[in-house]
C-alpha cells in the first residue's frame, strides 16, 4: 500500500472523475471497505436533501440496491444519512447497532436497516464532510467487506482512522475540481455562452449585441437553459449549471 502522502500526491495529479475514483475504491478496499456510496448536493434547503435528481453520487455497489436506497427513498430515513445533517467528521455505524439494541429505531429506520443487512452492509463507517454553506451537503458511506464485525472495523479505525478520514476530505475536494456532466441535462453550446454572459453581468440586450442575435432569441436559450437544468429562473439554472461545471469550461462541446 502506498503512503499516505504518496497517495494523496496522486490523487491531486489525476485528471479525470473515472480515474480517481478507481483510484479510491481500490485505496479503501486496501483498508477493507469495499462496498462505498459517495453522495453531494448543492441544493440543500433545511433538513431537505432537495430532488434527488440533483445528487451526484458515485458508488460501487450494486445497481439493484441503489435502485432501493436511493431510487425508492430509503436514503432519507438511514440513521447514519440523518447523523450527516447534523454533524461533521466520522462516526461508527456502531451509533445504528447501539439505537437497534435499545429499540429507538423508528419503524423507516428499521426498514433501512434490514435492507443494508440483506446486501451485507453490516459494519462500516460513515464520514460527513464539513459544509462550505448551508446549501450543500456531502458524505461518503464506507461499507466494510464481508466477515469483518463492527468491532474489526472499529480497531481498523483506531489504527488508521485518521488517515482514512484524510484521504476521503481530500478526495471529496478533489472531485469538486474535476468536470462533470448529466447527459441528460447537459447544456447546448449556445445555452452555456448565454448563461455565461448572464454570469458576467451581461443583459438581455447585451447578449443579443455579443452573439448577433436577437433578444427573443436569448430568452429562448435562457428558457431551455433552465428547462435542462430544471429549474424556474436563471439565477438558479446558472448556479447549477455552474455547481455541475456545465459552464466556464474551455473544453466543453455541443
Amino acid at each position: 500500500m502506498q503512503t499516505t502522502l504518496d497517495y494523496i500526491e496522486a490523487i491531486m495529479n489525476v485528471s479525470s472523475l473515472e480515474a480517481l475514483w478507481d483510484m479510491h475504491v481500490l485505496r479503501m478496499s486496501e483498508y477493507g471497505f469495499d462496498k462505498i456510496i459517495y453522495g453531494y448536493t448543492n441544493f440543500r434547503v433545511g433538513q431537505s436533501l432537495g430532488d434527488v435528481e440533483d445528487f451526484f453520487i458515485l458508488s460501487n455497489h450494486p445497481r439493484d440496491y441503489l435502485d432501493r436506497f436511493l431510487g425508492d427513498g430509503l436514503y432519507f430515513h438511514g440513521p447514519m444519512m440523518e447523523w450527516t445533517l447534523d454533524n461533521s467528521g466520522a462516526q461508527s455505524w456502531s451509533l445504528v447497532q447501539n439505537a437497534v439494541d435499545r429499540g429507538n429505531l423508528t419503524p423507516m429506520q428499521r426498514k433501512v436497516y434490514d435492507v443494508n443487512r440483506q446486501f451485507g452492509l453490516v459494519a462500516g463507517y460513515t464520514i460527513s464532510f464539513p459544509a462550505v454553506s448551508s446549501r450543500t451537503k456531502g458524505a461518503i458511506s464506507l461499507g466494510a467487506r464481508a466477515g469483518l464485525s463492527q468491532a474489526d472495523v472499529d480497531d481498523i479505525w483506531r489504527y488508521d482512522g485518521r488517515d482514512i478520514e484524510l484521504i476521503n476530505n481530500i478526495a471529496h475536494l478533489k472531485i469538486h475540481s474535476l468536470p462533470y456532466t448529466y447527459p441528460e441535462r447537459a447544456l447546448t453550446k449556445r445555452q452555456r455562452e448565454v448563461l455565461e454572459w448572464v454570469g458576467d453581468g451581461k443583459t438581455i440586450q447585451d447578449i443579443a449585441t455579443l452573439i448577433g442575435r436577437k433578444p427573443a432569441t436569448v430568452e429562448k436559450h435562457l428558457r431551455l437553459a433552465r428547462d435542462a437544468m430544471n429549474v424556474e429562473t436563471t439565477a438558479q439554472a446558472l448556479l447549477k449549471a455552474s455547481f455541475m461545471h456545465q459552464i466556464y469550461q474551455s473544453d466543453t462541446t455541443t
